[in-house]
């Protein structure tokens, strides 16, 4: 069995549900929160979804309620976001990227607990491109929702 994550991970991971949740209220999206699992598809010649991988990314959002069951998400969800441990900085920023960007989540963030940055990506051709990077107090734009920011100061509070 593996480690629970380290505090820091839960404390930002409680901060952004948190904020994620608030932001959601309006919106047809749900928000789910680790443990939770995202079944990526590929689709077979005749028309069937099967299942390739299955991830349990820290943070993610559905906007799609076709994509829910009771196991959880089947496709792709529109927002990922994903918490670094030491254990797991590769997994994330390689291997993870590069399957969210191959199966189309549109936005993908990645949260530095040690640098305590928010790096944000976003599809956009089929391609991840950064839509910013942040270091400081300030809003944090979600492009999948619009009107929709997470302050930089509640990702990080008690970190």
């Amino acid at each position: 069995m593996s480690p629970a994550p380290r505090v820091v991970h839960q404390t930002i991971s409680f901060n952004m549900s948190a904020a994620v949740r608030n932001g959601l209220r309006s919106k047809s999206c749900w928000g789910f929160s680790a443990p939770f699992d995202v079944r990526l598809t590929t689709t077979s010649a005749n028309g069937d979804a099967q299942v390739t991988t299955v991830v349990q990314p820290d943070i993610c959002v559905v906007c799609d309620p076709s994509k829910l069951d009771e196991k959880g998400c089947v496709g792709a969800p529109d927002w990922i976001i994903e918490i670094l441990s030491p254990g797991n900085l590769a997994r994330d920023t390689k291997e993870k990227f590069d399957l969210y960007e191959e199966n189309e989540v549109g936005e993908y963030w990645i949260v530095s607990p040690g640098e305590k940055s928010v790096t944000v990506y976003v599809l956009q051709d089929s391609r991840y491109q950064v839509r910013g990077e942040f270091y400081a107090p300030g809003l944090i734009p979600v492009h999948t929702l619009p009107e929709f920011g997470i302050e930089w100061t509640d990702v990080f509070e008690g970190v």
